[in-house]
């Protein structure tokens, strides 16, 4: 039954001069304008000049001045990156691009690669890592400001430009080496499957799931981060316990070296479901005391005893299986390949790429809904370390993270549905109870005043 209906679809959507590149460009422009709309409503809530009520005896009238500017930086940013990369997308669609770019790679390796080199899977490998190099290229003027100018200014970059070239250095070499074996198992499958691929792909992109979880902290991360043992103290010995207390296949703690490139602060876990691993970065662990330390800690483990983690890979996965079944409908759509300009060739890759971008407004809905699932997951996770007698920890915690990384304090409902994945501080320090007190900061600076001998406020 499936199998009639992806094929009828198939049919129907496979029209003679159907318009695909325009309804393409079309939802490009649609999403732009309501994702600018939503930035404007958001905007204006950054215009604000006083914090809101929940926080007014926890946050300086700097700190929250600061916070807005930060974040009206970031809206006029994202405004014009997004802008750049609407325009990007438009010129390659109107002027070609991919098509020249497929007849260049092939004729590159027709010239200079053995004649066994020279097939469909060949070819889309040297087209993807060239197609990634392009973008790469045009997005290197926005990362440079992103990271030397709007994040320096408002003191996040740890960054060195000997660093940041570095970084790129290392990430395309991860992508020579991971992507060639990827690509050549999800173009054969394909080709050699025929129409039921879809099911044979997914199970290739789980696996590949596992076993990228698996090799990410042996072999990816390292390269980037160094992660080191956390010594020896209360915060190791109270975090193993609490591992003990859940009964978390806690197998290392690691702190990780993040205040090399950013200021930012944070903490997660990975790993396979028999053997996990805790990274704390250093700034949290810099700027915390250990029982808010603790009781970041004990949020991420409650995502992990609630299932959220498995729960969302569920998600996932059910995802996955969508999207490789929806291509089964587009992968010989000669019309979508003719309108952009293939008329004697359909490439799988190349088929892909269209594809994800007729998928774009249909992802968009998904992502509105993921999010809205995800703030529903942070509230529990704060419950659950909340019934674990860290609600005051994890609250003044979640309020010296929002000072420290600057994060928005307020936001405009509908921006807040669209792009957020967690609650708005206000919205979680209310459902913890918290009482207003006084100014973290100046708490902050109190115990240091005592713990040098000075006097300070």
């Amino acid at each position: 039954m499936m199998k009639e209906f992806l094929q009828r679809l198939a049919r129907i959507l496979d029209r003679p001069l159907f318009p695909w590149k325009k309804l393409i460009i079309g939802f490009s422009v649609a999403q732009f304008v309501f994702e600018g709309f939503l930035g404007l409503r958001q905007y204006r809530v950054l215009q604000k000049t006083k914090p809101p009520k929940v926080l007014e005896l926890e946050v300086t009238q700097e700190v929250f001045d600061k916070s807005q500017a930060y974040g009206r930086a970031k809206a006029k940013f994202q405004l014009v990156n997004n802008l750049y990369g609407l325009a990007q997308n438009i010129a390659f669609y109107q002027f070609d691009i991919l098509p020249k770019l497929w007849s260049w790679t092939g004729n590159l390796l027709l010239k200079f690669a053995p004649t066994r080199f020279t097939g469909e899977i060949s070819h889309s490998i040297v087209f993807i890592l060239t197609f990634l190099l392009i973008n790469q290229a045009l997005s290197l003027p926005t990362s440079i400001y992103h990271t030397f100018v709007l994040e320096e200014k408002f003191g996040f970059n740890k960054q060195t430009p000997k660093l940041f070239v570095t970084d790129i250095i290392k990430s395309n070499l991860v992508a020579v080496v991971l992507a060639p074996p990827i690509l050549s198992g999800f173009l054969a499958i394909i080709q050699k499957t025929g129409s039921q691929f879809f099911y044979y792909l997914w199970a290739f992109a789980a696996g590949l799931q596992v076993f990228m979880i698996t090799i990410y902290p042996i072999a990816i991360l390292p390269l980037f981060n160094k992660l080191s043992p956390l010594e020896e103290g209360k915060l190791k010995n109270d975090v193993e316990d609490l591992a003990k207390k859940l009964k978390f296949p806690l197998h290392e703690l690691y702190v990780i070296d993040g205040s090399k490139r950013s200021a930012h602060s944070n903490a997660y876990f990975f790993g396979l479901p028999w053997k996990k691993h805790i990274v704390i970065y250093d700034t949290l662990i810099e700027k915390s005391e250990e029982q808010e330390v603790v009781a970041v800690l004990a949020h991420e483990l409650g995502h992990w005893k609630l299932g959220h983690t498995t729960k969302l890979f569920g998600i996932s996965q059910v995802h996955l299986f969508y999207i490789f079944t929806l291509f089964s409908v587009f992968i010989n759509n000669h019309s979508l390949y003719s309108d952009f300009g293939f008329t004697n060739q359909h490439p799988i890759i190349i088929g892909f790429l269209l594809f994800s971008d007729v998928l774009g407004p249909m992802d968009t809905v998904i992502k509105l809904l993921m999010n809205i699932l995800s703030r529903r997951f942070e509230f529990q996770a704060d419950a659950f370390a909340q019934g674990l007698g860290y609600s005051s920890e994890l609250a003044r915690s979640l309020i010296k993270l929002q000072i420290q990384n600057l994060s928005t304090m307020d936001a405009d409902w509908a921006f807040a549905s669209y792009h957020f994945s967690h609650p708005i501080l206000p919205e979680r320090l209310k459902a913890l109870n918290w009482q207003p007190t006084e100014k973290v900061e100046a708490k902050e600076k109190a115990d240091v005043a005592t713990a040098t001998g000075r006097d300070e406020l």
